[in-house]
């Protein structure tokens, strides 16, 4: 794809909030081996500063969140309860810990990669199109995401988010899920009627 297709630093260098409405209906796009897996964006969690009780930022600056403090779009990729992958978008200015966790995608590109991915060590037949990337966890699997991509360049060639003009539609805003603490704020932010949203929040 054109690098022109590519989000810039300056659409990262902003509020997390901000940045997650802007993210829904943008594509990811994991480029490996000359294959490339995409996803449209159609859920999303803002996650900012070290008062945000549900932020990996909350307990200040350790090795683990250090990507949180950096630069704006890079990748912030972790391992979740030893199980799964999950991928962030870093936001704001430099200092200030936060970023967009990618909850949902609706696939794009590189389906037969994704439903592979997705049925490895299963046993069973991968699911649907619009659940391959349903939840934050199952979209890394599909696009072959692990702590290897941790710190990636967003604006670079290899893990990306390109803006391809695409429908956005109704936007639904409601409280973060997943999470025990800070789940009053209403920072989730999902395209309505979505069938390859989490959880059941497209009905």
């Amino acid at each position: 794809m054109p690098d022109a297709l590519r989000l810039p630093r300056s659409f990262y260098r902003r509020e997390p909030l901000e940045v997650a409405g802007a993210l829904l209906g943008k594509v990811v796009v994991h480029r490996q081996r000359g294959r490339a897996a995409a996803g449209r964006i159609v859920e999303v969690e803002a996650y900012g500063g070290e008062d945000d009780p549900a932020c990996h930022a909350a307990c200040g600056l350790t090795p683990r969140n250090a990507p949180l403090y950096g630069p704006p779009g890079y990748a912030y990729v972790y391992l979740n309860y030893g199980i799964h992958y999950l991928l962030n978008a870093v936001t704001g200015p430099i200092g200030f810990p936060a970023a967009v966790l990618i909850r949902a995608l609706s696939p794009v590109d590189g389906l037969d990669g994704m439903r592979r991915r997705r049925a490895a060590g299963r046993g069973a037949e991968p699911p649907g199109v619009e659940a391959l990337c349903r939840g934050p966890g199952n979209l890394t699997r599909a696009l072959g995401v692990t702590l290897r991509q941790n710190r990636l360049d967003l604006c670079g060639e290899r893990l990306c988010i390109e803006d391809r003009g695409l429908r956005v539609g109704t936007v639904r805003w409601g409280p973060r899920i997943g999470i025990t603490v800070g789940t009053a704020r209403p920072w989730r932010g999902y395209l309505a009627d979505c069938p390859a949203v989490s959880r059941g929040g497209w009905s």
